[in-house]
């Protein structure tokens, strides 16, 4: 199956009339399909005119410029004490969730073998570059989780390339947080309140297929997100493969022009479970070794480069059931907590916790 592709304009066209009560069938339809490709797969694919390809493009190249640095250049931009949540994460850093959840071990275990993911050898062998975006609360009990950005030298164009795309997304993801919101019978705001001041971040990774590019290389491993939605703009290398609700394993091809939202762990929360975080994994397959050999012919570059952003719930923000949802049999399987307490405990877990903790 392919993902469905949403137009976000006809709601952007009657966004500025209020709530949910002024939206028409036709753009309510558009929203039922969001709230339901969200609970059924966990993502979906939108088109948002104030994104173009042309936007994409230009972060992608700032991007790869910067990860084709050497190593030793790249960690002057490490912070590990903040948790990694600003500035660069080194390649085997990162711990895939499948490696340390003895839970998660056992589901892939009782998948039939060919929805099963690709086991990986050890940590992630990709960067990540963390940039937040928006404006972060003056007070907070998690000051590590709002740290200011840390700016590479010698990439004049790096803020203000990394500040348009990563608003731009958010801007995405705040249309598709309101109608999915408006799809499940919600406040038209029932996220977007919540997210106001969130520890947003983008997240763009780099692999190098010069050095890890045989088939099979696991650069993400088998995860969920943790924060509320997570959104990208196509890369020029595919490998992500997604688990629908009913386990199936689907790689998704991103057309031109669009974006890919995921659904995170905050977001299961606020559901009650009728979400659930999507689960995915980053491999190189056939395609991206197809897209390896024509990026040679071309003399492109050769990092993969994905232009993830997380949006998250503020970090002081509590994360329970909202509405009806605290009437779902499974509600009790999420008890209120505090959005940056529970962010802790999932870093924790990927060893991405700074070395003095908190």
């Amino acid at each position: 199956m392919d993902l469905p592709v949403v137009d976000l304009a006809p709601f952007l066209g009657t966004a500025a009339g209020g709530g949910a009560a002024e939206v028409g069938e036709e753009v309510r339809a558009l929203c039922a399909t969001v709230s339901a490709s969200l609970r059924d797969t966990g993502a979906l694919l939108v088109k948002d005119p104030r994104c173009s390809a042309a936007d994409n493009d230009r972060f992608l190249d700032v991007v790869e410029r910067y990860f084709s640095r050497s190593a030793e250049a790249k960690r002057l931009q490490e912070r590990p004490h903040l948790h990694y949540q600003v500035g660069v994460t080194p390649e085997g850093v990162e711990v895939p969730r499948s490696l340390v959840d003895k839970d998660m071990q056992e589901k892939i275990r009782s998948m039939p073998e060919e929805f099963q993911p690709t086991t990986p050898k050890g940590p992630d062998p990709k960067w990540r570059y963390m940039w937040r975006v928006g404006p972060r609360p003056a007070n907070t009990r998690f000051k590590e989780l709002n740290s200011e950005p840390v700016i590479p030298d010698g990439l004049p164009e790096w803020k203000e390339t990394m500040d348009s795309w990563g608003s731009k997304m958010i801007s995405a993801i705040e249309v598709v947080a309101e109608m999915a919101a408006i799809g499940f019978g919600l406040p038209k705001d029932a996220f977007t309140s919540l997210m106001k001041e969130g520890p947003h971040l983008l997240a763009p990774t780099g692999s190098d297929l010069q050095r890890h590019g045989s088939e099979g290389t696991v650069f993400a491993g088998f995860h969920y997100d943790l924060n509320f939605l997570t959104i990208h703009g196509r890369s020029r290398f595919p490998g992500l493969n997604i688990w629908l609700r009913n386990g199936k394993k689907m790689e998704v091809k991103v057309p031109v022009g669009c974006l890919l939202i995921q659904s995170g762990k905050q977001l299961e929360w606020l559901t009650g479970g009728e979400c659930l975080a999507g689960m995915h994994e980053v491999v190189v397959t056939k395609r991206t070794l197809e897209a390896i050999a024509l990026a040679k012919e071309q003399n492109r570059s050769l990092w993969r480069v994905s232009s993830t952003l997380f949006a998250h719930i503020a970090s002081d923000a509590i994360l329970k059931p909202l509405g009806h949802f605290a009437e779902t049999p499974n509600a009790d399987s999420y008890p209120p907590i505090c959005a940056g307490d529970y962010v802790e405990q999932e870093l924790s877990v990927i060893n991405l916790k700074g070395k003095d903790g908190l």
